[in-house]
């Protein structure tokens, strides 16, 4: 069901409470190494805003213990990147308080048009664990509840959960980012045009059993790579030497590959190998790996096979780098597929990348601009693969609710 967004709500007087995904890497001096999740979220924050909202922003940012406030995990750098994105305007913030008078106060002083950031939601415990009294305070800021969070929106924070069951009888609506969010994955996987084509990368079978199960009848081709590549391989006999092996899925791992009636996965017959210490050792392409030798990444081979594949779909959907993206030369098959999609992309199949690594891949080669989508939430989009609902998204008003003013 299609969800009203923060477009169809009048915001100009009223307190608008977003919920929005800054969980931003930072480097050891404190510094955001990515700004991504704060750039995806200034359209709904622009909608608000300009339409004379008084925005009241509220996120987590890492895993404090939910006893306080902790300094490293402070939202003020990302108060002051959002301050410099939004040229001019500025960003009012309350360190280490998202609940407190401190906070009350700033949420109460704002005017038309004004932005608050509230610190950590995390620092309290009520947080994670869905507390009700948190949630009603959190709840009380707000005229309006926007969630532009997709990247938690498989949890039940809450922030996600609770906060907007507490606002029942206001505006409950998604962001302008969670709104595409949805539009490409659960829409696509929907209805997706064919050939549909689905890669699966990363380092456990088990981490994308629930989308090989919920998908296999829908796509016509699922590419396999990444270290759980290995673990199919080994159930059928092939040398993998040192690769990573998840042996607990060897069995179901044969059974995926011998179920009649489904698309067959395919799998990697060429690898690039490196010792397993990876630093100052030889590379080498093998059929079959050696003792003593690891596959870090689909070979040349492979990735053309797959390549191929990739550029006859219509619909291309990635979740999981084929090897170790990181550290050249084991970036070469992630880099083939992302390349590929790319032309197909070119040629009109709609193209979804998701999951956190693969994000960070395509951004690294400099590619993200150039597929249908790229989405924000690693585990949300997961989740969304396997075919699982999110209570934070049902409890939002649907699109077919009569607009108000």
């Amino acid at each position: 069901m299609a969800k009203r967004t923060i477009q169809d709500v009048p915001v100009a007087g009223r307190r608008v409470l977003m919920r929005v995904d800054f969980n931003v890497p930072l480097d050891a001096a404190g510094a955001i190494t990515d700004d991504r999740r704060i750039r995806l979220a200034l359209p709904s924050i622009r909608s608000v805003l300009h339409r004379g909202g008084r925005l009241i922003l509220v996120s987590h940012l890492g895993r404090p213990g939910g006893a306080g406030f902790e300094s490293p995990l402070s939202l003020r750098p990302v108060a002051a990147r959002l301050d410099e994105l939004l040229e001019g305007l500025t960003v009012n913030f309350v360190e280490g308080d998202c609940t407190g008078t401190a906070a009350a106060d700033a949420v109460m002083a704002l005017a038309d048009g004004d932005v608050l950031l509230l610190d950590n939601l995390r620092f309290d415990s009520g947080e994670k664990s869905g507390d009700a009294t948190f949630a009603a305070t959190l709840a009380a800021y707000g005229d309006v509840y926007c969630n532009d969070a997709f990247g938690t929106a498989h949890r039940l924070d809450a922030s996600m959960v609770a906060v907007p069951a507490a606002m029942s009888g206001r505006p409950r609506v998604v962001g302008l980012l969670m709104e595409k969010e949805l539009r490409y994955l659960a829409g696509t996987l929907a209805a997706p045009r064919h050939p549909f084509v689905m890669i699966l990368g990363g380092a456990k079978v088990s981490d994308k059993l629930g989308a090989i199960r919920n998908l296999r009848d829908a796509v016509d081709s699922i590419l396999i790579g990444g270290a759980m590549a290995y673990t199919f391989l080994r159930s059928t006999g092939v040398s993998v030497g040192s690769s990573l092996v998840e042996t607990s899925m060897l069995d179901t791992a044969g059974q995926i590959l011998r179920e009649p009636g489904h698309a067959a996965p395919l799998l990697p017959d060429d690898h690039r190998c490196g010792r397993r210490n990876m630093a100052g050792t030889p590379v080498e392409t093998f059929e079959s790996i050696p003792d003593g030798w690891m596959g870090l990444d689909i070979g040349p081979g492979t990735a053309q096979r797959y390549a191929k594949v990739i550029e006859g779909a219509r619909t291309v959907v990635w979740n999981g780098p084929v090897g170790v993206f990181e550290t050249p030369p084991f970036d070469a098959g992630t880099r083939c597929i992302a390349e590929a999609m790319v032309r197909a992309t070119e040629q009109g199949a709609v193209s979804i990348v998701a999951g956190g690594d693969t994000a960070a891949a395509v951004e690294v080669f400099g590619l993200a601009g150039r597929f249908s989508h790229v989405s924000t939430g690693g585990g949300a989009s997961l989740r969304m693969l396997e075919g699982r609902c999110f209570e934070s998204v049902d409890l939002l008003d649907d699109a077919r609710q009569p607009p108000e003013g």
